[in-house]
């Protein structure tokens, strides 16, 4: 331990949910495996949870910060706009005092990893003098559409205006459907669009930019990206166990913050045939579709004739069609949740119809599951394009034009194009190989390992200047 602390002591603050909670937890331990000392920032609601106590979590440090809403995290805010204006209030007077706590010790930190979500969080790093490095947890193309616009490099397009698609370099030609919904529509997501505005607000200052991604697959737009700002590639953020087996018994992130009970889903997949059964799952936030949309989704997956695991959470329940869960149980199993690395492994998922989110299509892609994209909100749009259009491993639901819905009839053929069609099994042989090139990229010497270890050294010779 103490050859480690001389290494350098790394703090890293993520956005206290499970998304952003995720791919920062897999990093922290890689660059525990590097030889650095990691202490990981929670809520102090979050602290509380028995989901903190995994294997996978023994060689780091957990402490805490508030957010304001110590008894029950986000779901205790009215609204998101009550919880950001708590966390940007709250967050950087906690954070500040336990800087404090540490530089005091025999242990004090030499850097911060934070979200950019948390600007304040680099503020205060400069404060301390540390290094400071800004965690960016979507694709790098959709950092880069949300740079350009609130750096004003490319106009925001006319919602009502022919005048598309939108052009920015090292991108595809975007259309208006393709875009970030905080871009097409910040009044509808005031809080979050304002969210997304404040991680450019003073980014120029972070010593280096972290991007979930690898390079082959957006090196286009790194490369744009990485001529405006110290950018490195350090994904994927995938549990080692999945991709180079670098770090032992690592098969899970360590932190649900949903009840699951794996052995369910599991169990059920082993009686099913290779490649036979779709997994559905919307995401955490995002799986709030619309009881109409719920039921179109419900009788497409029904047609379809595959077996099917569908995530939906206990809130969402309610939307089904009445005596729906019966009436599929031989084909389909519905959870309430499921660990989802470990069911997109599985050898009897023929393909993943997902909302896109970034976690769950970087998942996708580096374990060599196709995809049906219905994305929904803020960065899916966007990721969807890529999927289809530019890694080509998907098809994207296309959506009633008068009212947004996709029918189950779409659905049906969607689901059906990957499992069954030419085209599914071309998507099926692109899948493999990104699968390969994203194990490529963090296995020893890939250009993420690479980049990996420029931060552990920068690090490490800060820590040799005292």
């Amino acid at each position: 331990m103490r050859e480690k602390e001389s290494r350098g002591h790394v703090l890293v603050i993520p956005f206290p949910g499970q998304g952003h909670l995720n791919p920062m937890l897999q990093f922290s331990r890689r660059l525990v495996s590097k030889g650095l000392q990691v202490t990981f920032i929670v809520t102090t609601y979050i602290s509380r949870s028995k989901h903190l106590v995994s294997s996978s979590n023994r060689l780091l440090q957990f402490d805490t910060i508030s957010d304001g809403y110590d008894e029950g995290g986000f779901e205790q805010a009215s609204s998101m706009g009550a919880y950001l204006s708590s966390i940007h209030t709250v967050g950087p007077r906690t954070l500040k005092e336990l800087i404090a706590k540490y530089q005091s010790s025999s242990n004090p930190i030499d850097c911060l990893i934070y979200e950019p979500f948390l600007s304040w969080a680099l503020d205060i790093a400069k404060q301390f003098g540390l290094i400071a490095a800004a965690f960016f947890t979507h694709a790098c193309a959709v950092d880069y559409v949300f740079y350009s616009f609130y750096r004003k490099m490319v106009p925001v397009p006319d919602v009502n205006s022919s005048s598309m698609p939108v052009l920015i370099e090292g991108l595809p030609p975007l259309e208006l459907q393709d875009l970030p919904t905080f871009i097409v529509l910040p009044e509808a997501y005031p809080a979050n669009a304002e969210m997304i505005k404040r991680q450019f607000s003073n980014v120029d200052k972070a010593d280096y930019i972290l991007v979930n991604t690898f390079y082959k697959l957006e090196y286009q737009v790194v490369d744009t990206m990485s001529t405006l700002c110290p950018l490195l590639t350090i994904g994927p953020t995938i549990p080692s166990s999945y991709s180079d087996k670098r770090i032992e018994n690592e098969d899970d992130y360590g932190i649900d913050l949903y009840e699951a009970n794996a052995s369910i889903p599991i169990t059920w997949l082993s009686t099913k045939p290779t490649g036979s059964v779709v997994y559905v799952s919307f995401g955490s936030i995002a799986n709030n579709l619309s009881e109409k949309q719920m039921e179109e989704v419900a009788w497409g997956l029904k047609r379809s004739n595959f077996y099917f695991l569908w995530v939906v959470k206990n809130s969402e329940e309610h939307k089904l069609p009445k005596g729906y869960v019966e009436e599929v149980a031989p084909k389909g199993l519905i959870v309430n949740w499921s660990p989802q690395v470990k069911i997109l492994t599985n050898e009897s998922i023929g393909c993943f119809f997902t909302h896109c989110g970034w976690n769950s299509t970087i998942e996708a892609l580096s374990l060599g599951v196709p995809m049906v994209t219905l994305p929904q909100w803020s960065d899916q749009p966007t990721n969807s394009k890529f999927v289809e259009d530019v890694w080509r491993v998907g098809i994207r639901v296309k959506v009633d034009a008068d009212n947004g819905i996709a029918k189950r009839d779409q659905i049906e053929y969607c689901i059906k194009e990957v499992m069954e069609s030419v085209r599914g099994k071309e998507m099926k042989e692109n899948s493999k190989k990104w699968k390969e090139l994203a194990v490529e990229a963090i296995s020893e010497g890939g250009t993420s390992d690479k980049n990996i270890d420029e931060l552990v050294f920068k690090v490490t010779k800060f820590k040799s200047l005292y």
